[in-house]
């Protein structure tokens, strides 16, 4: 009897010791969750929790909090970059709103200055002035139209639309452009039309921007091709040049806002760098997709990918 009662006792303090150090186990690594979370938290860091446990409902919750540490990460990530991306928009287009302002009041302080001069003269001057203004309205109406594309708040209604209908109006729009600039042109538009869901309107605007787009940044080969295509679930429209083409450094920048290809803003190139931003929130909005593929000085195309209609 007494062996017995000394086999229970001793098991009881066994079990109490077991307790005790478990207790104790988990409140070390209580202890190092809190520390460590807060280490990472303050210091902004890119860790993850570690500890090791044999506690299922610890590591079930060391597994959701390194889940929201990641999409933390993410988010920030998102936001420095969207940051970054802000303050370069807004350094860019204070430079490109300064220039032809600066030019416009270059102007006026001439006309102001020399009040005596011919009408003729006055006229040229009038014209410049006319021509610096048109550009900074296009240039603030560009930023307005992006800032509602990407707010939602601009209406695309979407319905059945005649491709090759849109592809022949639009490049017979910029005929007596190339003709005059020298231009090889291919266009390839099958006999059979294909429907894609789309915005006429915007279409128009896509493949607008895109041509020139084309003309003014790979017009040194002298060629453009527009190809419409399709397959069962898509249709396809690409816009090609031979000009100077786009590095792989550059790809996934060119659709950034305010983006240009020379960040000298190099007169030759200057543009608003809105312009193929727009073009691929209109292709999204649209359900679409845009892609680009290009070999420096061979074959730049960007390719237009939307929903095919067949009925």
């Amino acid at each position: 009897m007494v062996i017995f009662l000394s086999i229970i006792i001793a098991a009881l303090i066994g079990l109490n010791f077991f307790q005790y150090k478990s207790r104790k186990g988990h409140t070390e690594n209580l202890t190092y969750v809190h520390e460590k979370l807060k280490k990472i938290i303050d210091a902004k860091t890119d860790e993850k929790l570690l500890v090791h446990t044999d506690v299922e409902q610890l590591k079930k919750i060391l597994i959701e909090i390194n889940r929201l540490l990641e999409l933390n990460q993410k988010v920030m990530a998102t936001y420095n970059k969207t940051e970054m991306s802000m303050r370069k928009m807004l350094s860019n287009i204070s430079h490109d709103l300064k220039t032809p302002l600066t030019v416009v009041l270059g102007y006026v302080e001439i006309m102001l200055n020399d009040p005596g001069r011919g009408s003729e003269e006055t006229r040229e001057l009038l014209s410049k002035v006319h021509g610096k203004s048109q550009e900074v309205l296009e240039l603030i109406n560009r930023f307005f139209d992006l800032a509602k594309l990407e707010s939602g708040d601009k209406d695309i209604p979407l319905k059945r639309v005649n491709m090759n209908e849109v592809c022949r109006k639009n490049i017979l729009g910029f005929y007596e452009v190339l003709s005059t600039k020298g231009f090889e042109v291919a266009i390839d538009i099958p006999d059979e039309n294909l429907y894609a869901l789309g915005n006429e309107e915007e279409l128009d605007r896509v493949l607008n921007n895109l041509i020139s787009n084309a003309i003014q940044y790979g017009g040194g080969g002298k060629f453009l091709g527009l190809t419409l295509r399709g397959d069962e679930n898509s249709v396809y429209v690409d816009v090609t040049d031979k000009g100077k083409g786009i590095s792989e450094l550059h790809k996934d920048l060119v659709f950034e806002r305010m983006y240009t290809l020379e960040d000298s803003r190099n007169k030759q190139y200057q543009g608003s760098g809105l312009g193929l931003t727009i073009t691929k929130r209109l292709v999204e909005k649209m359900d679409g997709e845009i892609l680009l593929v290009s070999k420096p000085y061979e074959k730049t195309t960007f390719t237009v990918k939307l929903n095919r209609i067949t009925y």
